[in-house]
């Protein structure tokens, strides 16, 4: 039963991600595999529009799936201090984010393919956030301080639990990626009292 509810959850997954197309194909393989993919800047207009863009689910299953995944840490590890990516800053619109876990022993990097949350706190933390796709910017952003959160692994594993503290704030921004929003964008909407909370990506509670 354990075995065909894995498989099911497989199907369901290839069936709701979209092959990769070739420009994305090229950009994940593009030089040496074994190296960090380019990170994507504001500052590029093409590159800008971007990380505005929304981004869809991917094929866990993909062997391009385990390439992407691999550059993306090996990108974020070329950066000074980084702590989390996601892959529109590698220029890829997919639903895919490293985190530095504060909360685990040894603060491991981690990968989550397709990650929702589904749940958060209505308790939150003021805290500093910069981003490496964006120079010289760092301000104070409002975050629920706990997360719960869902997604997959390579193997199409399904995953739940709970984040909190630090690692919930990345994982916050990491998501906020994958929907085109930029902290630089948020503070503005929010200086100007017009910034309205994405909840787009909060699991529908009505299954």
């Amino acid at each position: 039963m354990k075995k065909l509810s894995i498989l099911l959850l497989l199907s369901i997954g290839i069936i709701n991600a979209q092959k990769l197309t070739s420009r994305e194909l090229s950009i994940i393989n593009q030089n040496d595999i074994n190296t960090a993919l380019p990170i994507y800047q504001t500052t590029n207009d093409n590159q800008h529009k971007t990380l505005l863009s929304l981004s869809s689910e991917i094929d866990p299953i993909d062997p391009n799936t385990a390439t992407l995944v691999k550059r993306m840490k090996l990108s974020l590890q070329s950066t000074d201090g980084g702590v989390g990516i996601a892959a529109p800053q590698v220029g890829i619109n997919r639903k895919i984010i490293w985190v530095q876990r504060f909360d685990k022993e040894g603060n491991p990097l981690e990968y989550f393919i397709n990650p929702v949350i589904v749940w958060r706190s209505e308790l939150q933390n003021l805290g500093p956030e910069g981003d490496l796709s964006i120079p010289d910017f760092r301000d104070q952003f409002y975050r629920s301080k706990a997360i719960q959160v869902e997604y997959v692994d390579l193997k199409g594993q399904k995953y739940n639990e709970m984040i909190e503290g630090f690692t919930a704030i990345i994982f916050q921004h990491e998501v906020d990626h994958l929907f085109g929003i930029l902290i630089s964008d948020k503070k503005e909407k929010e200086k100007n009292d017009s910034y309205l909370r994405v909840d787009a990506y909060e699991k529908v509670k009505s299954e």
